[in-house]
C-alpha cells in the first residue's frame, strides 16, 4: 500500500483542506494516470457498477504506485472476499455501499484489518510484494488501511450517531441518489427533504471529528458542498467528465451537444 499517500491525504484534512479526487468507471489505465499525474488526492476505481474486472482494477492501482494519490476500490457488497482481495491487490482502502449500522460498520472494518484486531487473510500478492514484505505490509495495513462507507439510505442516515463512534472510520461518504431511491424518490439526485437531511449529516460527521464526502456536479456545487463542512470533493466520474467537457466544446462550436440516450440506430 502506499504509506506515504495515505500519510499526505489525513495531513491535509487534518489541517482542515480540503483533498480531491475522482471516481474511474471506464477500463483504460490511462485515465488513472492522468489523474495522479494532474495531482489527484486520491482515486476511487468502481467496481460495484459498470463493468470493471479485477485485471483492470489491478491495471488502475499499478497507475497510481509510488505517487502521491491514494487509490481506493469500491466493492459491490460487504463481503470479506471482495475486501481481501480489493486491498491485497495493493489499494490503500475500501468504499463500501449501503452500509446501514454501526454493528455491520464494526464487521467491515474488521474484515479490512488483520488479526488480532480483524479477520483479513493474509496472502502473497501486489499488498506484500508477493510474499516478500508480510511482516512490513501488516505492520503499516494496521494504522494506514481506509475504510469508507457509503451512507446511501435512510437507515444509514438514521443509524448515522452509532456508526461514528465506529473505531477505524474517518470517512463518511454520501450516495444522494441511493438515498433519494430509498425514501421513495428514484431518479432525483436529493428527492424532498434529503438535501437537509445530508447537510446535518455532515453536520455531524464533522462534528464527530470525522470528514464528509461527495461527488460534486459542478463548480457552483463545489462551492456549496465546501461551504458545508464536506472536504473529500469527488470532482466527478470520469465518463461524466469527458461528457461534460465535450458538451462545452460541442455548444463553443455551435452545434447542439444532445447525446443519443437509446441504444437503438
Amino acid at each position: 500500500m502506499n504509506v506515504h499517500a495515505v500519510q499526505r491525504l489525513r495531513s491535509k484534512l487534518a489541517k482542515g483542506k480540503s483533498v480531491h479526487g475522482m471516481w474511474i468507471t471506464l477500463e483504460a489505465p490511462s485515465l488513472t494516470e492522468i489523474g495522479v499525474a494532474m495531482g489527484l488526492d486520491w482515486i476511487v476505481i468502481d467496481a460495484e457498477h459498470g463493468h470493471l474486472d479485477w485485471k483492470e482494477i489491478v491495471e488502475h492501482l499499478r497507475a497510481a504506485a509510488r505517487s502521491d494519490t491514494a487509490i481506493l476500490v469500491r466493492i459491490t457488497e460487504d463481503n470479506p472476499g471482495l475486501i481481501k482481495r480489493a486491498l491485497d491487490l495493493g489499494a490503500d482502502g475500501v468504499v463500501v455501499p449501503h452500509v446501514e449500522t454501526a454493528a455491520q460498520l464494526r464487521k467491515i472494518v474488521k474484515m479490512a484489518h488483520f488479526p488480532p484486531t480483524g479477520t483479513r487473510g493474509i496472502g502473497a500478492e501486489r499488498a506484500t510484494c508477493w510474499g516478500q514484505c508480510l511482516p512490513q505490509h501488516i505492520k503499516e495495513a494496521a494504522t494506514h488501511t481506509l475504510v469508507v462507507p457509503l451512507l446511501e439510505s435512510v437507515a444509514g442516515i438514521k443509524h448515522l450517531p452509532e456508526m461514528l463512534k465506529v473505531e477505524g472510520v474517518e470517512i463518511f461518504w454520501f450516495g444522494p441518489a441511493d438515498h433519494s431511491a430509498s425514501a421513495g424518490y428514484a431518479g432525483q439526485w436529493e428527492g424532498p427533504g434529503i438535501a437537509e437531511q445530508i447537510i446535518d449529516s455532515i453536520r455531524r460527521i464533522t462534528t464527530a471529528g470525522k470528514n464528509a464526502g461527495i461527488l460534486v456536479r459542478n463548480e457552483e456545487d463545489m462551492a456549496l458542498r465546501q461551504s458545508q463542512g464536506v472536504r473529500v470533493i469527488g470532482l466527478g466520474m470520469d465518463a461524466a467528465l469527458i461528457i461534460a467537457s465535450l458538451r462545452r466544446m460541442l455548444a463553443a462550436a455551435g452545434k447542439k451537444p444532445q447525446m443519443q440516450t437509446s441504444l437503438n440506430p
